[in-house]
């Protein structure tokens, strides 16, 4: 089983680039998971046809009581991706990074992963905070590797300091590990150049490079994927090529 945390500071692209990222691994004939652990629970969206799904927390609020199946707090989306957002605590009460253990610990007791079996399993979050909830999937062993979304702008890269930093703490006790970095082209003076020095600072690899491009957004509007829309067009090939290296590297 491919597991796959992908960090990236708030705003940087990181669900465009999970969601495009599952279509893709579901394109390739993948069984695929997508966990969105994010309190704006819009991870999944593209996958669902522009609907949004029911966070975790808020089943848990509503119902005061755990769910007795998968299909209660899940959809099936775009090639069968089964969508899944963890949501966050009533905004401006409680920890949003609790939502996160509290939907892994419910996981663990619906054994989601023994009755799916999925070939990937995709985690879908916040960066912009590193510590407790926020790295409950590098921490606990969820996932096995990390990729960090990053643009070539100041405070993107900031955050994906702080993020490679975080997960090196973790790796001596066998936990998850970079495995490179996803550049998310926003049109920054010098930015594949800028993003280069700051991997190569780190010793890491630029693993993935997503051209910007208006066919994101146009189908996004329509609560698609690119690949979904259209898997012929240049960016849809950017991401079927990042899927096919984490396969071949798994």
């Amino acid at each position: 089983m491919l597991k796959i945390a992908i960090y990236g500071k708030g705003g940087i692209g990181k669900s465009t680039m999970t969601g495009n990222l599952a279509a893709a691994f579901a394109y390739r004939g993948k069984k695929v998971i997508q966990i969105g652990c994010d309190p704006k629970a819009d991870s999944t969206i593209n996958l669902l046809g522009g609907e949004p799904l029911l966070p975790v927390m808020n089943y848990l609020r509503e119902h005061d009581e755990d769910p007795e199946k998968i299909e209660d707090i899940s959809k099936i989306g775009y090639g069968g991706v089964l969508c899944i957002e963890t949501g966050g605590p009533t905004p401006g009460l409680g920890c949003a990074g609790r939502g996160i253990i509290a939907t892994f610990n419910l996981l663990e007791d619906l054994e989601l992963f023994e009755k799916y079996q999925p070939d990937v399993v995709l985690y879908d979050v916040l960066g912009d905070v590193v510590c407790g909830g926020f790295a409950a999937p590098i921490r606990e062993g969820y996932a096995e590797k990390v990729l960090i979304v990053t643009s070539g702008e100041k405070m993107a890269l900031y955050a994906a300091n702080n993020i490679n930093s975080a997960v090196k703490n973790f790796e001596d006790r066998g936990y998850a590990s970079v495995y490179g970095i996803i550049l998310n082209h926003r049109d920054v003076e010098n930015e594949t150049q800028k993003v280069q020095a700051f991997a190569d600072e780190l010793g890491l690899s630029i693993v993935g490079e997503i051209p910007r491009s208006n066919d994101i957004i146009r189908f996004e509007e329509m609560g698609k994927t690119v690949i979904e829309g259209d898997p012929e067009l240049e960016v849809s090939k950017c991401f079927l090529k990042l899927a096919d290296e984490l396969l071949a590297a798994e």
